[in-house]
């Protein structure tokens, strides 16, 4: 077998090593890696977070239709799971994405116990969600971009991942300094600005804007732009 120099193989490795992303939050999503399933159900989907309180006109805003596959990224409880499983039908199917496999089994469980068997859990990864190529129509990001450790290398296979005309609906909190809680300017590492200036430079145009639903998060659609 023939092997590459030393000095090439050197060389190769440092630029393999700089090419890959530094993480822009590193430990952001150690809570998640051995979740309290219990304890998120009642966080996530208690009427007190808005998200769960407003999830009617947010999974309107997202505009799905039967026979859709549908990728959840950052399924968590599988909330908006759910409710996608009975909007795409039977012929469609819902990708539940979470880098837990506590979440993962949860969602097995519920969706087994709701007879919703148009649902596919998905091991998810810190930088990929694992989604095969032109595999979904729509992918669904709520509350988890600012988990996203390495967001250009997520961004790159979500985007794959998306068909083409495939659309994405992205929401997350508005961080603004002087007005957003003292909790997101913490915890959220970017405004809309900056977030939607990451998804243009990754192959993403922004189409349409849902004003009026939510009073601390932003909903945004994009689509996948052609390069």
């Amino acid at each position: 077998m023939n092997r590459l120099p030393s000095v090439a193989a050197w060389i190769l490795v440092v630029f393999s090593l700089r090419a890959q992303e530094a993480s822009v939050k590193p430990g952001i999503n150690d809570p998640f890696r051995k979740p309290d399933v219990k304890a998120f159900v009642e966080r996530f989907e208690g009427e007190s977070r808005e998200i769960f309180e407003k999830r009617v006109a947010i999974a309107k805003a997202c505009q799905i239709k039967p026979g859709m596959i549908v990728a959840d990224i950052g399924a968590g409880t599988g909330l908006f799971t759910r409710m996608f499983a009975r909007e795409v039908g039977p012929k469609g199917r819902v990708l539940a994405v979470d880098i837990s496999r506590e979440f993962l089994e949860h969602i097995e469980k519920t969706a087994k116990d709701q007879e919703l068997a148009n649902i596919k859990t998905v091991l998810g990864a810190d930088a990929s969600p694992r989604l095969p190529e032109n595999s979904v129509d729509l992918a669904f990001i709520c509350d988890t971009y600012h988990h996203f450790e390495y967001p250009r290398s997520m961004l790159k296979e979500i985007r794959a991942a998306i068909r083409p005309g495939g659309r994405m609906v992205l929401i997350d909190f508005i961080r603004v300094p002087g007005t957003s809680r003292a909790w997101i300017l913490d915890h959220v590492r970017a405004g809309q600005d900056v977030v939607e200036a990451e998804l243009a430079s990754s192959g993403f145009r922004k189409v349409s804007e849902t004003k009026g639903v939510l009073k601390e998060n932003y909903i945004v659609v994009f689509e996948k732009a052609e390069k």
